[in-house]
């Protein structure tokens, strides 16, 4: 009897980006992905040719080319001098044409790579291509406000919203390096101002193609049918919904030994409730959609100007940026990756570092406080008001030991508020550290006679107790004492005649 002696994952995956252009793909009709318009009422982002009225005729959108044309230069794609425009046919209740546009044998983009670590680990992810299409509509089965509606609503507000897909090779072997490609994706994208890439809203949507090599004691590999799961939103669930298959295919082979070949691709949809996938269809291939030219779209040919116009535009992208700031600033793996997942934090974090020469003080503020403060005010960290020259000023404080750390976080919010120095707030509100022996004597005394009990505790030998004292020190203080000095102080003054 042959028993299996190895698994291998195999993952290739499609990636879809909504661009983030002012109008949809075909149609100067408003693209619903620009933030001011994602709560449009339903149905109002729409035209005739949105709506499928006879006589609309599509005009391709330039930006959107351009755009997907940076992706392609920026995952190492060969951009395609001459390419043409599609119509895949499938019905749908939200695709009112019958159709959608799309690029079938003559992408944009084909053949490029980029690079993934996973444990320190490189390896390279090889693109396929990477084509333009029209996103469909969607279908609404909740009314606004939580309410059931018997049966399903259309909305077409995202029906012609420009889409670029991105296909690649099986070549990743896990569901940890599946979620590091996708991230990497997406800080390109983001980084190329294509897109916001925000999950929730649908901006990116990750479908994985996963099989599993099965080999056998008797030295024979079984392919598994290869099941593409569809519309992940969430880095949680492409990690979950890989895991999850990667067992679920093994048991199915031991039961049926169906094996990879014509006809047995499926497709699968993720319940994040019960953590597992459902059949949805089996798989359609080319043939069915029955591909052929949109007669009422022109071929585009790109002229290598063009090319070379866009290429010019293309920023230092994340993974590059990762490898500098290690280099140049010292700077952990966590810590370069949290900086560069966001555009806006990263071209801000540059100032700061420059300006006061310290990329890892400026990240840990970055990353801590102003994450911190963002949150609670709803907006990025660079729009707080702080300015790199501020937070510089609160590094010095700091490293010079005239400021202690709760009195750091307090004076980086009220820098948000303010135009005036780090120094200069910092003391006009009193929260320069205070290294008078005199006025620390008396905190240090009024400390112990309010914590007896975490006196005698220090006394009798248990340090830990002594962070009680300390706090209430620097209560006393008002922040402003020198939590390290107090330490001492209280230690020494506890232990005199023990």
């Amino acid at each position: 009897m042959t028993e299996i002696t190895e698994t291998k994952v195999l993952v290739g995956m499609e990636i879809h980006v909504e661009l983030a252009t002012d109008s949809k793909m075909f149609t100067s009709a408003p693209n619903g992905v620009q933030p001011s318009r994602y709560d449009a009422k339903p149905n109002t982002l729409v035209d005739p040719l949105v709506m499928a009225l006879p006589g609309s005729l599509p005009v391709l959108n330039k930006r959107a080319v351009a755009m997907s044309m940076r992706v392609g230069l920026a995952m190492n794609c060969t951009i395609s001098n001459f390419t043409k425009w599609d119509r895949k046919n499938y019905y749908y209740p939200d695709l009112p044409k019958g159709y959608q546009i799309s690029q079938f044998d003559k992408p944009l983009c084909i053949e490029g790579a980029i690079e993934i670590e996973v444990n320190g680990i490189k390896k390279p992810v090889r693109i396929t291509r990477a084509h333009l299409e029209e996103d469909t509509g969607k279908l609404v089965h909740e009314l606004p406000g939580g309410s059931h509606y018997d049966g399903s609503l259309v909305d077409l507000n995202r029906s012609g919203t420009p889409l670029l897909e991105i296909v690649s090779e099986p070549d990743m072997c896990s569901a940890d390096e599946a979620v590091a490609y996708g991230k990497e994706v997406r800080d390109i994208c983001r980084f190329l101002g294509v897109t916001e890439g925000v999950m929730q809203r649908g901006h990116m949507r990750f479908e994985p193609n996963i099989n599993i090599i099965i080999t056998t004691s008797d030295g024979k590999e079984h392919p598994t049918p290869i099941v593409e799961v569809k519309n992940l939103n969430s880095f949680k669930a492409l990690h979950a919904a890989i895991e999850h298959e990667s067992v679920r295919q093994v048991e199915a082979w031991k039961k049926d030994g169906k094996e990879m070949g014509p006809g047995a691709k499926s497709t699968r949809g993720w319940d994040d409730q019960k953590l597992i996938t459902l059949l949805q269809r089996e798989k359609e291939d080319a043939h069915d959609y029955r591909f052929f030219p949109d007669p009422d779209l022109v071929p585009l040919t790109i002229s290598q100007q063009w090319i070379d116009e866009v290429n010019s535009t293309i920023p230092e992208l994340p993974a590059s940026r990762r490898a500098r700031y290690k280099k140049q600033f010292n700077m952990s793996e966590k810590d370069t990756a949290a900086i560069t997942a966001d555009p806006s934090l990263c071209f801000f974090f540059e100032h700061c570092a420059t300006e006061s020469g310290n990329g890892i003080e400026s990240a840990k503020w970055l990353l801590n406080a102003g994450a911190k403060l963002s949150n609670e005010r709803g907006c990025q960290v660079d729009q707080l008001g702080i300015t790199p020259e501020q937070l510089s000023g609160i590094i010095a404080l700091r490293s010079s030991k005239s400021i202690g750390s709760s009195a750091a976080n307090t004076l980086f919010e009220l820098l948000c508020d303010s135009q005036q120095t780090a120094e200069a707030v910092a003391e006009s509100e009193g929260l320069l550290q205070v290294t008078d022996e005199n006025a620390l004597d008396k905190w240090v005394q009024e400390a112990i006679e309010a914590q007896p009990q975490a006196a005698d505790d220090v006394r009798g030998g248990k340090e830990a107790a002594v962070g009680r004292l300390v706090g209430e020190v620097m209560k006393r203080s008002g922040g402003s004492a020198d939590a390290s000095a107090v330490r001492t102080k209280l230690v020494s003054t506890l232990r005199q005649g023990v």
